[in-house]
């Protein structure tokens, strides 16, 4: 096998252009007013979007920029009491462990030969113990906290391998590690004087899976299971104080997230002389399919899909599906290559050729399949979207059976009108990209950088000010930094 030199073109990378807009109207100019709701005290439960967990990690500015604690400062101009978080005490945070057991810092976008993709900052630093008051907290939100792990107590620990169900997150706030829940916490600081909650949980039922290229079921939340807990975890917020009032978010769409977009289907870029080779070497099994088809074991179409052709420039890669046709009785693997209809995620443009075990003849993607944990099919994403959909008749049809306390916050079709048609506030546009400085999704690709979060609390605001009367003036998104600037 030839050496196959890595340049992989992260098409979505560019510059996007809309012709439609959303334009927030303008800050009211009539005093701050709290309706019929009171703000005194808000308490909010949520995953790591709630957190302010962008660009890979919990770290201070995410934290300080979550749309809680924005939204929370507005209603401190009316009747709020201040807000507090589980601060993270960190500049850079941590994305993953690097050489030496080393941690790594959050995500920036780095360029390198001609191309930008996001890369570790450097030096990052383990979750350390939160060291404040916990009685004190408002935000109990957790980084990929699904519902099922926000209603047990293992959630807090203890850190053991028979423990899956551990988030160092949680634990180092948690009122009893290994006793307490954060759904209980949090019910405990609304009883304790809260008057106003806003409860956005959910979307990592569905999103673990699908970051992982739907390749582990035990990752996606039945619908049954979903409809339990989410009717558990808000009913113990409306049980709690039965006069508070709170604000529900809904489950995004896959297809606003960068994160499924970056790394384009036909990313692998191979020469004449080496796409020639490695076609030979496909030959007996391309021969294969044609007999297969001949005794009516495979279609036409599935024929002429699972055929590898490689060609000088840019190519769809190798991969294995498992919706193929079982062949293996035949000596056939499920692969393919890559097409128009499939979403790589992030992760691809890491290891995409690239030699698997440092093994020079098996080269991903070229002589050895890309495995299902990058790659989103159409089966898969089919699968992802009816689950997505599936849950959010659920949250509405929570909000509306209890319409008078709650509002909900259509968080998608927001974020679908972002990518559509770019959201606006006073003409600088909102995009459903990481690129600065109007894209507003975090150098990882799928939670909302801290301009973003601007806007989805003036979302939040809108909402509660049309449903109690209230009053609560909006957010300048404009004043708050978006992802940083590319550095070499």
């Amino acid at each position: 096998m030839k050496k196959i030199t890595r340049n992989i073109a992260f098409g979505s990378i560019i510059g996007m252009a809309f012709s439609c807009t959303y334009d927030f109207p303008e800050t009211p100019t009539s005093e701050p007013s709290q309706g019929e709701a009171d703000f005194s005290k808000m308490v909010v439960i949520g995953d790591g979007i709630a957190a302010g967990f962008m660009d890979g990690a919990l770290y201070t500015r995410g934290q300080q920029n979550s749309f809680a604690v924005q939204m929370a400062a507005q209603m401190e101009t009316i009747n709020g009491s201040g807000f507090n978080v589980p601060s993270i005490n960190s500049e850079n945070g941590f994305f993953a462990v690097g050489p030496g057991g080393v941690p790594l810092g959050r995500l920036i976008l780095r360029t390198q030969n001609g191309t930008t993709a996001p890369a570790p900052i450097g030096t990052g630093d383990f979750p350390g113990p939160f060291s404040g008051d916990k009685a004190s907290l408002n935000n109990f939100s957790v980084p990929n906290m699904t519902l099922g792990l926000a209603l047990i107590p293992q959630t807090g620990g203890p850190n053991v391998p028979q423990n899956p169900a551990y988030n160092p997150y949680y634990a180092r706030f948690a009122t009893q590690p290994g006793v307490s829940t954060p759904i209980g916490d949090a019910a405990s600081a609304l009883a304790n004087g809260g008057t106003f909650f806003t409860f956005w949980l959910g979307s990592s039922d569905v999103l673990g899976y699908a970051v992982g290229g739907a390749s582990n079921p035990a990752l996606l939340t039945s619908v049954s299971d979903f409809t339990g807990r989410f009717n558990a975890a808000l009913g113990t917020f409306l049980a709690t104080v039965p006069e508070a009032k709170g604000a529900v978010g809904n489950i995004p769409d896959l297809n606003v997230l960068p994160y499924f977009n970056l790394v384009p289907w036909n990313s692998l870029p191979l020469d004449a002389q080496t796409a020639a080779f490695v076609n030979q070497n496909f030959a007996a099994y391309n021969g294969g399919l044609v007999q297969l088809e001949t005794m009516g074991a495979i279609s036409a179409e599935e024929r002429a899909l699972r055929t590898v052709n490689f060609v000088a420039g840019q190519n769809g890669y190798l991969m294995t599906d498992e919706n193929l046709t079982d062949l293996t009785g035949f000596g056939l693997p499920s692969i393919r290559q890559s097409n128009s209809s499939d979403k790589s995620t992030l992760t691809l443009s890491q290891v995409l050729g690239q030699p698997v075990n440092n093994n020079p003849q098996s080269i991903r993607g070229v002589s050895y399949p890309v495995e299902d944990t990058y790659v989103l099919t159409t089966v898969e994403q089919n699968e992802v979207q009816s689950r997505i959909d599936a849950f959010n008749q659920i949250i509405q049809s929570a909000v509306q059976s209890s319409d008078a306390r709650l509002v909900l916050v259509d968080v998608k079709s927001f974020l679908n009108q972002v990518l559509q048609g770019g959201v606006r506030f006073n003409g600088q546009a909102l995009t459903a990209s990481i690129i600065p400085p109007n894209g507003g999704i975090s150098v990882d690709g799928i939670h909302p950088n801290g301009r973003a979060h601007a806007f989805i609390a003036n979302e939040f605001i809108e909402q509660i000010n049309a449903k109690w009367g209230s009053n609560i003036p909006l957010i300048n998104p404009n004043t708050v930094v978006g992802n940083d600037l590319p550095i070499n």
